[in-house]
C-alpha cells in the first residue's frame, strides 16, 4: 500500500557500485579512517591474551597466567565496547578468548594469589 502512495522519484535507486577501498591500505580500518587507539589495545588484548595462553600450559607459571588473563579480558572488553569496525571486534574476541582460557587454567592452577599470600 505504501508504494502506490509514495510519489514516483522519492528514493534514489540502490547503487550497484562496491564501496571504495580504504586509502591507506590498513585491513583494520574499513571505514577508511585510522583508529590507533582501537589497533592498539587490539595488539595489547593480543599479546596478552597469547602470553596467558601459554603460559597456562605450564603449573608453575599460574601468576603469570591468571594475572596476564584478567588484564587481557579487562583490555578487550574496553576495546570491544569503543571498537568501530568489524574486523577490530572480530581482533577482541580472539584476545578475549585466549586470555579468558588462560585466566581459568591459571585460576585453576592457584589463582591470582596463590603460594604469594599465606
Amino acid at each position: 500500500m505504501a508504494q502506490t502512495i509514495r510519489p514516483a522519484g522519492g528514493r534514489p535507486a540502490p547503487s550497484r557500485e562496491a564501496r571504495p577501498r580504504p586509502a591507506n591500505g590498513s585491513l583494520f580500518a574499513t571505514d577508511g579512517r585510522p583508529h590507533p587507539l582501537q589497533e592498539a589495545l587490539m595488539g595489547v588484548a593480543g599479546v596478552l591474551g597469547v602470553l596467558a595462553f601459554v603460559s597456562a600450559m605450564f603449573h608453575d607459571l599460574h601468576l603469570v597466567s591468571s594475572w596476564a588473563g584478567l588484564v587481557g579480558l579487562l583490555t578487550g572488553a574496553y576495546g570491544q565496547y569503543i571498537s568501530r569496525t568489524t574486523w577490530q571486534r572480530f581482533a577482541f574476541i580472539m584476545g578475549m578468548g585466549s586470555s579468558g582460557v588462560g585466566f581459568l587454567l591459571g585460576m585453576a592452577h592457584g589463582g591470582l594469589f596463590g603460594g604469594v599470600i599465606t
